[in-house]
């Protein structure tokens, strides 16, 4: 052991250490030596024991599953393709073992150009007014006054027609020979509801027809009523200018050999088709609410016409007796109950007319009255709807629920012609906020008249409307009273103008098919078409400037709407 002892600089020992005389001569050879040169490597090692075989993977599955027709994701059919990792390696794939799912939907045009019903053709021989020496087909299509899906099966639908193929014929300007009326080209043809499908192809199959029948089962003629039943006049006459009368071998007498009417005759114009298979069809003769059972044969019936025993309660299959208010039996002629819906709870028909009441007298505005018909109690509602332009056409009624509803509403304008002003559209309504004319008190210049309905200061609704300096001020005086209309949505649900280019000029039956898909379908009058010159010449309905497109019914599918209620 050595001791060490470190002293100041005046000699003054400052610290005194031991230290072994090994580690510091250690210490003194290590610090003098440099680094030698790396060794050679050792041997490897022994390789390690095989590690543990880890678990086997899990095998990734696809299954593919055929979609039917009406599928909510491909309604046209389709493949749907799920994929996954099969969990519990069992080979198959379990719905809880799903991560991902696909569908590949067989392609349809029906948003595009659409698909046209088949026809017959039950007149060829008439001249065609448009092509002198050459005919023209009267076709026993028609399918298009409303449609309405079928209530169990969402790739079919109904479709109605109208009274059968027929055109003005005016005294004053073709010159009909006993005052205005219609022209028949076939005047025995019955009013009928066409049930057609879907199919996967895209084409559109008939499956049967269902004739309207009177309450004895006998088919129905599309001939107009008598004047105490709705009739506005309308002489029939044959496509010679013959008025079809009782005996046609005879000449015609007002008396004696007088013109042929038919109080079960329909314009049919509304339909809804019900769950328990029955049908309600709206027309415009009455107007009338018409109820059929399955085969076509008449159940019930509402109008307007309290002396009309047929809507007595023991002539109803629903056990009361329902009356229309009277004023409804002031249509403008030919523009009756257009439009025609049952509420989705199956107790409430809805109603709609096509144009203003000629209440009492000629009106001409943008007012029209939507009517709702309580089956249960036989309570009845009156609303109002106010159109986009004075004297368009609200043509077909569907209820998203009890109050909420899709109104289509048209003008008379063929795209093709040159018309780019066309309007086709639908919009959405409700009337939860909107005043109910039949439960207006009467008070101050308010009463209520049994014959005209609501007026106000000795005036009708429409003459209220009618009268004012426009439009907006009629309004504006019915607002001042808490008179409100329906609320619409400001704009369409769907323009079919802008949508598809639409040809026709009747766009006039909706299809609900779901929450998305909207149905549309034209009334093409048989494809025959008339002018107002003397004579009332008959020729092919044409779609287009050139008389080259003849008008026939066609489907269009609309999909990416929101169909949802009104909130």
């Amino acid at each position: 052991m050595t001791t060490l002892i470190i002293k100041s600089i005046n000699g003054v020992v400052v610290k005194k250490f031991k230290l072994n005389l090994s580690f510091v001569l250690v210490t003194v050879l290590l610090g003098a030596c440099s680094d030698g040169k790396d060794g050679a490597n050792g041997t490897d090692g022994t390789n390690g024991n095989g590690g543990i075989d880890g678990a086997v993977g899990l095998n990734s599955l696809v299954m593919q599953t055929e979609l039917n027709m009406g599928d909510s994701n491909c309604w046209m059919g389709g493949i749907k393709i799920d994929s996954g990792l099969d969990a519990d390696r069992n080979g198959a794939l379990a719905t809880t073992e799903v991560t991902s799912t696909s569908f590949l939907c067989n392609p349809d045009n029906f948003g595009t150009t659409g698909e046209r019903l088949s026809y017959t053709v039950m007149r060829n021989e008439l001249e065609n007014y448009y092509y002198p020496g050459s005919t023209f087909e009267v076709r026993n299509g028609g399918y298009g006054s409303d449609m309405d899906g079928h209530p169990m099966n969402t790739t079919q639908f109904y479709a109605l027609t109208d009274r059968g193929p027929n055109s003005n014929y005016r005294t004053s300007q073709e010159g009909a020979p006993h005052g205005n009326g219609k022209k028949f080209p076939t005047p025995d043809y019955t009013p009928r509801i066409g049930l057609f499908a879907v199919q996967s192809t895209g084409d559109i199959a008939k499956i049967k027809d269902i004739l309207l029948k009177d309450r004895d089962g006998n088919n129905i003629s599309g001939l107009p009523n008598s004047a105490a039943l709705g009739g506005t006049g309308e002489v029939p006459y044959t496509t010679d200018g013959e008025v079809i009368r009782a005996d046609m071998t005879q000449p015609y007498d007002e008396v004696t050999n007088p013109a042929v009417y038919d109080d079960y005759g329909l314009d049919a114009e509304g339909l809804a088709a019900l769950k328990d298979g029955t049908f309600w069809v709206s027309d415009e003769y009455g107007p009338h609410m018409v109820h059929y059972d399955a085969n076509g044969k008449e159940i019930g019936r509402i109008n307007a016409f309290t002396a009309d025993i047929r809507t007595d309660a023991i002539n109803t299959d629903y056990g009361l007796k329902i009356n229309l208010p009277a004023e409804f039996a002031n249509r403008w002629a030919n523009r009756g109950m257009e439009g025609l819906a049952i509420t989705p709870d199956q107790k409430t028909l809805v109603g709609i007319m096509q144009s203003s009441l000629d209440n009492p007298s000629k009106n001409r505005t943008d007012l029209t009255r939507i009517v709702t018909v309580d089956l249960e109690t036989g309570n009845i509602s009156q609303y109002l709807y106010r159109q986009v332009k004075g004297s368009n056409s609200n043509s077909a009624i569907k209820a998203l629920s009890n109050t909420s509803f899709l109104v289509l509403e048209r003008d008379g304008a063929f795209y093709n012609k040159g018309d780019e002003t066309a309007q086709k559209h639908v919009y959405k309504i409700d009337i939860s906020g909107a005043t109910d004319l039949e439960a207006v008190a009467a008070m101050g210049d308010i009463e209520q008249n049994s014959n005209l309905g609501l007026i106000i200061a000795g005036k009708t609704i429409e003459q209220v409307i009618n009268d004012a300096v426009d439009y907006d001020a009629g309004w504006a005086e019915l607002a001042a009273k808490n008179i409100l209309p329906v609320t619409k949505s400001t704009s369409p649900v769907v323009d079919m103008v802008n949508e598809v280019s639409y040809p026709h000029d009747k766009m006039e039956g909706l299809w609900l098919i779901d929450n998305t898909r909207l149905g549309v379908i034209n009334d093409d009058d048989f494809a025959t078409w008339s002018e107002a010159t003397i004579g009332g010449p008959l020729g092919q309905k044409y779609l287009d400037t050139n008389n080259t497109v003849v008008d026939g019914n066609t489907l269009y599918i609309v999909d990416g709407l929101d169909l949802s209620p009104i909130q």
